[in-house]
């Protein structure tokens, strides 16, 4: 056997099934949603394919850098002139060199057509959090189910109860809601929508005010309006009436992330404005007035 060329085919296979790696990893939902949804590709799962891909990379580096050794010398004539002698800077070099420096320059300035492929990253992404759904809040799956109905004001006991309903086995509310989903072969997020009728029923349209959380959760900004207003029970047309009223151009289809690019303020700037105009609103309710005309509610929000 020569080297040489079990170096040359291990780098060609290497390089081939990391193409493959870095496609799967490139549509594969972000991590919270993958984990909370326990998604999988061919049996495997997101850090599985991270692995593989790791390790597959590290394979091909040892592998190009042997074969740079056996075949040194034919790369050195690529850098020689007509007249043989070495020369860096060849014309070939430099379209190397120039396409390399572009593609960096290019990507961190994010203008087409390396944008469209951020772009198009961002869309799969939120395309795959839509589906599978966002954990209410990051590695979810890795709290006791005690520490989660706390946190997601669950009723503990009831919610042993709604899960063995459903036909889960659960054997204490100190499983982590991975381990139920293990134990079970559901992932995570179907542990969650059975014990979720366990939740109360604080709403803006009871008047018992649900306030969002100071900062907001993991993946909130993923969130169309519509859904982070359903996720609180808040009215949704008081919340774009009020956001209307602040100048901010909102649809209820629209994610947060969206809603700030197309008014050019931050993720953060438009939940700090949805909280301000949806804790007015339920205020004014949970005092039993009568809710007044949203842009009265949320003038003193717009002065600051």
């Amino acid at each position: 056997m020569k080297i040489r060329k079990i170096t040359s085919l291990t780098a060609a296979l290497a390089f081939i099934l990391m193409v493959l790696t870095s496609i799967i990893l490139y549509i594969v939902p972000q991590g919270r949603v993958a984990y909370w949804a326990d998604w999988r590709l061919w049996g495997l799962t997101k850090t599985d394919w991270g692995n593989i891909h790791i390790n597959l990379g590290l394979l091909f580096l040892i592998a190009l850098f042997l074969h740079i050794y056996y075949n040194w010398k034919p790369l050195m004539s690529y850098l020689k002139d007509k007249a043989k002698q070495m020369k860096v800077l060849t014309p070939e070099f430099n379209v190397a060199l120039a396409i390399t420096v572009a593609s960096i320059v290019g990507t961190y300035l994010l203008v087409p057509p390396f944008s469209w492929v951020m772009a198009l990253n961002d869309h799969l992404k939120d395309a795959g959090a839509e589906k599978y759904g966002v954990p209410p809040y990051g590695h979810a799956e890795l709290s006791s189910l005690s520490t989660f109905a706390n946190k997601t004001g669950l009723d503990v006991k009831e919610s042993l109860t709604l899960i063995k309903k459903a036909g889960l086995q659960v054997e204490s509310d100190q499983q982590t809601l991975a381990d139920i989903g293990r134990l079970n072969h559901v992932p995570p997020q179907k542990i969650y929508l059975a014990m979720k009728p366990a939740a109360g029923s604080p709403s803006m349209n009871t008047g018992r005010q649900q306030k969002l959380p100071d900062e907001p959760p993991p993946g909130t900004g993923n969130l169309t309006l519509a859904d982070l207003c359903n996720q609180y029970d808040f009215n949704t047309k008081i919340v774009l009436e009020g956001l209307r009223s602040l100048k901010i151009e909102a649809l209820e289809d629209m994610a947060i992330k969206k809603i700030a690019a197309v008014n050019h303020i931050s993720p953060l700037d438009v939940y700090e404005k949805i909280k301000s105009v949806a804790s007015v609103a339920a205020s004014s309710q949970a005092r039993n007035i009568g809710l007044p005309p949203v842009d009265k509610a949320v003038e003193p929000a717009a002065e600051k």
